[in-house]
């Protein structure tokens, strides 16, 4: 007669714990990893280096460096559209450090588990 409940073997717990452990240990090491990133600065330039703007893995902009050569008052536009490139380049730079860090510690499973 087929017993009910229980786990045929009794191998399903501990492999659930095992599974437990290496989730938790990966949590950990996201965590960690997270940390490390937002303290990461990514710098971007425009316009040959007369625009460059500095942001950190938190997505916040901590510098903006200007060439006195870029500073017109007669073509602010172009200054603006230079400081916006260059912002929005740093910035890609720190979301393509932070997809790699991620796909490098989930094996290219895009954040998820394999079940």
């Amino acid at each position: 007669m087929a017993k009910r409940g229980g786990f045929p073997g009794g191998g399903i717990p501990g492999n659930m714990n095992n599974l437990m452990k290496q989730a938790q240990r990966m949590q950990r090491q996201m965590e960690e990893n997270q940390k490390e990133m937002e303290t990461k600065e990514f710098c971007a330039a425009a316009g040959g280096g007369a625009v460059e703007v500095v942001v950190t893995g938190k997505k916040e902009v901590v510098k903006v460096q200007l060439s006195e050569e870029v500073v017109d008052p007669e073509d602010i536009e172009m200054l603006q559209d230079l400081i916006v490139a260059a912002t929005n380049e740093a910035l890609r730079k720190a979301e393509e450090a932070n997809a790699e860090l991620m796909n490098k510690m989930t094996g290219g499973l895009g954040g998820g588990f394999p079940f």
